[in-house]
């Protein structure tokens, strides 16, 4: 009788395992180096980690919502958890890479997936793309465990620590009920107060 092996990255019943956001702006750059020459991917990832989108709303974009846009303008997204509308802009960095993409295709239709998938004429799919961003951090020998939501936490965890956003206004840009929430969400609030316990008075 075989010996099933247990997965130790797999969750206990009733729990969770937590992706993880990309800490390092180095590690962000050393990504998209490595999908340089891969303008779909290196378009998603992108747009993922400035955009704060779920997964399940990213791959539903389609190309008549982006393509005429210049950097600053914005698109709406229908989002499938809340099934609330919400605003997207384009900053240069997302702008760049949709449009390289987009120009890189030459038979596009208007109404097409903006991420299609390789093997279908559907568009990518969650667990598709949960399977890429890990290949991706493992390529640059990222260990923790990450997923499709490492995007909008890199977007969060960004903006928290490397341009200063409050609190509060990630809050609502997430939909949360807590500050608290927000911080432990982004893997922010374990850091803050090690580093209040280290500060010597």
């Amino acid at each position: 009788m075989s010996r099933v092996r247990s997965n130790p990255n797999r969750p206990k019943k009733g729990q969770a395992i937590k992706v993880q956001p990309i800490r390092r702006l180095e590690d962000i750059r050393a990504i998209k180096r490595f999908l340089a020459g891969d303008p779909r991917n290196l378009a998603i990832f992108t747009l993922g980690i400035n955009s704060a989108l779920r997964a399940s709303d990213l791959l539903r974009i389609r190309i008549d919502q982006v393509k005429g846009l210049r950097p600053g303008e914005s698109f709406e997204v229908k989002e499938k958890k809340t099934g609330q509308y919400r605003r997207v802009m384009l900053n240069k960095v997302s702008h760049r890479a949709i449009q390289d993409w987009i120009q890189s295709v030459r038979d596009w239709e208007e109404n097409d997936w903006l991420f299609p998938s390789r093997k279908s004429k559907g568009r990518l799919l969650v667990p598709t793309l949960t399977a890429m961003v890990k290949s991706w951090c493992r390529a640059i020998n990222l260990a923790e465990n990450y997923g499709s939501h490492t995007l909008r936490k890199t977007f969060g965890y960004q903006q928290r620590v490397t341009f200063g956003l409050g609190t509060a206004e990630l809050m609502w840009i997430y939909n949360h009920s807590s500050e608290r929430q927000t911080l432990s969400y982004l893997g922010i609030e374990q850091d803050e107060i090690r580093d209040v316990h280290w500060n010597a008075l």
